[in-house]
């Protein structure tokens, strides 16, 4: 009788926007080649096992019914979502045509626009040939902002760099503050860190304007108002200098503007000043500065939540002055962090070739795809439009004006996925995109210090193809030099990975033989113990010279929101309501809505409603509502309960139009304005009315 072939276990890496970047196993069946079963690395020290409850699904995604398998071209009209097979051939030939037409036009090369984010956070899938095909090209540069361009701006001005340590080192912290950051949700593995501390001692703290899962597994929940964490921090300064709670030692060895700053918080930001701003509790601000200035060590966890409103990189660099004034970089488990991003030694210069890129090239802000795509912004019209890795007609502000420009007729758009998404159905081609089990890639983190291999674990489905195979087929059709693009993902992993630095000691093959290996640090790292701020004073710059060349206020200070209540009263005397958009958790971002799992298990699309503003309005929990302002409208179902604080309401995204009853979601009211530095998107800053109405 013959035996059974024993399947195949295959080590992965989780691909998506998530600070995680969870390893993976994955079984394979030899007899059929299909993945029957994935779990947590239990040899990952950061994974440690387990995956969120979104890729704990994952191979339903992987198999899921209506994954693209072949390319298609469109036969109805835009948006409608009617297509036909084509070959590959036919694809790549019509997509390099129009190209070149447009290439050759008076509008020349920049008329032709990538659009690309992190559904798939992989050095190879998300930042390498394509990058160097866009640049070879001519096209107009994406700056990709609409996550975290803000937040990184505002550690780069205080630290020099995003804020990092080492997360294994928090459980050594005593009082950690997740600021803006839903921690249990969106950086699980983390969370799991933190409850070990806080089994030994530590005090969790939540600060956010929702009582989000991670505020309400947290020992205390502070409900700031959005948009005035840099107010708060400022009054959180105030308190410590006031009470002689700072480490003036830190400050004066390893701080510059230390003096500065001090003046700064005494004269404009008392605790009354802030709770006003705030809408805290005198009390709340002053309790949070003792505890904060007197539990060692105390951590920061921000996230990106608190720097998507019109001051949201000032919020992120004040906020990241505060374990300075504290001196609570000096140990291991004290500091802030935002992201490890930076710490990965990766070629990034070597994978996505800047020098190709003409000079005098314009860059459009991601962000502002509504204003690009209906001729607003300098430069020549956007006559193609070419989408991988993201799902614009889903996760764009300004969604109604997106979706009108991805309607005209003279718009060329090829859209490369998994499923046919929403901006899919406004395709004119339509690619079929391989899953993270299909493809090989290498990854970093911006949640943990560990580098990892991708391995294919199965045969891509159907015919669809990677990333960095497309466009090797592009640039041959295009007539592009092959040295450019005849490297295989291998090689390109294997050049990109100098032995230096953080990756000193590591040897690309030895990663591929042996998985997850952590950069070369330090055990119990504290990284700015004895300062050496990577600055170019090399200290923590409380005060900053480079904003005071740049023209700006060289101090940290608070900047309002661009739709805040206190300072727009005609705006918010029509749209009272200050409206937050976090990720609903079965979600990330647009990826996983098309899970039938996830999908039920998320429900439908709700606002959160204080009682207080539910009653005004006379609205009852469970009653169909309508969320407006002068941008747009959706549909929601009102959850009403004490998740929020009167005048703030949560509705979660992002949901797929196509999953919704009005065939929108909550980015037809949002803004493209940006905030202050970085060109970041503003999702959080928006106000609006809810009215109770009953739909058929």
């Amino acid at each position: 009788m013959t035996q059974p072939l024993p399947t195949l276990d295959v080590r992965g890496v989780c691909p998506h926007d998530c600070p995680d970047t969870c390893g993976w196993v994955v079984t394979v069946d030899p007899a059929t080649g299909k993945a029957v079963r994935m779990r947590g690395d239990a040899d990952h020290p950061f994974t440690d096992g387990f995956l969120c409850q979104k890729v704990a699904n994952y191979l339903e995604r992987v198999y899921h019914p209506g994954r693209l398998t072949t390319p298609l071209r469109r036969v109805g009209r835009k948006g409608e979502g009617k297509f036909e097979p084509i070959s590959w051939g036919e694809a790549v030939a019509e997509i390099a045509s129009r190209f070149k037409q447009i290439a050759a036009s008076e509008h020349g090369p920049q008329a032709i626009l990538p659009y690309s984010y992190a559904g798939t956070m992989g050095k190879l899938q998300y930042g390498s040939l394509d990058r160097r095909f866009f640049h070879r090209l001519g096209a107009s540069l994406l700056d990709r902002t609409i996550c975290a361009t803000a937040g990184g701006v505002g550690c780069d001005i205080t630290l020099g760099t995003r804020a990092v340590i080492d997360p294994a080192t928090v459980t050594q912290s005593r009082y950690i503050v997740n600021w803006g950051s839903n921690t249990k949700v969106t950086n699980v593995h983390l969370w799991a860190v933190m409850l070990r501390a806080q089994k030994a001692g530590a005090k969790i703290v939540t600060i956010d304007p929702h009582r989000s899962r991670t505020a309400a597994a947290s020992d205390w929940w502070i409900p700031v108002r959005p948009g005035t964490d840099a107010a708060l921090a400022l009054g959180v300064m105030h308190v410590l200098f006031r009470d002689g709670l700072q480490d003036q030692d830190y400050l004066d060895r390893y701080c510059l503007g230390g003096e500065e700053l001090k003046r700064r918080v005494m004269s404009g930001y008392d605790p009354a000043t802030v709770a006003r701003i705030t809408a805290l509790p005198v009390e709340t601000i002053e309790q949070l500065a003792r505890e904060l200035g007197t539990t060692k060590p105390a951590f920061i966890r921000l996230n990106y939540g608190m720097q998507r409103h019109g001051g949201g990189a000032m919020a992120v660099r004040t906020v990241c002055c505060l374990p300075a004034v504290t001196g609570d970089w000096r140990q291991p488990g004290g500091g802030a962090m935002l992201s490890t991003s930076k710490l990965y030694p990766f070629d990034d210069a070597f994978l996505m070739r800047p020098d190709l890129i003409p000079p005098g090239t314009r860059t459009v802000n991601m962000t502002q795809l509504a204003e690009a795509l209906h001729g607003e912004l300098p430069g020549p019209p956007v006559q193609a439009l070419y989408v991988y890795n993201s799902n614009p007609a889903a996760v764009c502000p300004d969604q109604s004006r997106v979706l009108s420009g991805l309607e005209r007729d003279d718009l060329f758009t090829v859209v490369h996925d998994l499923f046919q998404t929403d901006t899919a159905d406004y395709a004119d081609i339509v690619l079929p995109a391989t899953s993270q089990l299909e493809h090989f890639d290498i990854h970093n983190s911006y949640g943990h210090l560990y580098v990892q291999v991708n391995k294919t674990a199965i045969a891509p489905l159907g015919e669809a193809k990677s990333n960095t195979k497309v466009f090797r087929l592009l640039a041959t059709a295009m007539g592009f030099e092959d040295e450019l693009f005849g490297m295989s993902d291998e090689e390109l992993a294997r050049r990109a990975f100098p032995e230096q630095g953080h990756f000193a000691g590591i040897g690309f093959d030895h990663l591929l033989a042996n998985g997850p290996v952590r950069l070369n640090v330090p055990e119990n790292w504290a990284p700015f113990a004895a300062g050496k701020f990577p600055t170019p004073s090399g200290k923590c710059e409380l005060f900053s010279p480079r904003e005071e060349a740049d023209g700006r206020d060289p101090l940290p200070h608070y900047i309002p929101p661009h739709e805040d209540p206190q300072t727009k009263p005609d705006l918010a005397a029509e749209f009272p309501l200050q409206m937050l958009t976090p990720p609903t958790p079965s979600f990330l971002n647009s990826t996983f809505v098309n899970v039938d799992t996830l999908r039920t298990r998320a429900g439908e699309p709700v606002v959160e409603m204080h009682p207080a503003d539910a009653a005004r309005r006379s609205i009852i929990d469970g009653q169909r509502v309508r969320v407006r302002n002068g941008r747009g409208s959706f549909r929601a179902k009102a959850v009403v309960g004490d998740t929020v604080r009167p005048g703030v309401v949560v509705s979660y995204g992002i949901w797929w139009n196509k999953h919704t009853a009005d065939g929108v979601n909550v980015n037809t009211t949002t803004s493209t304005a940006l905030t202050d530095q970085g060109g970041g998107a503003t999702f959080y800053d928006n106000l609006v009315e809810v009215e109770g109405v009953e739909f058929a």
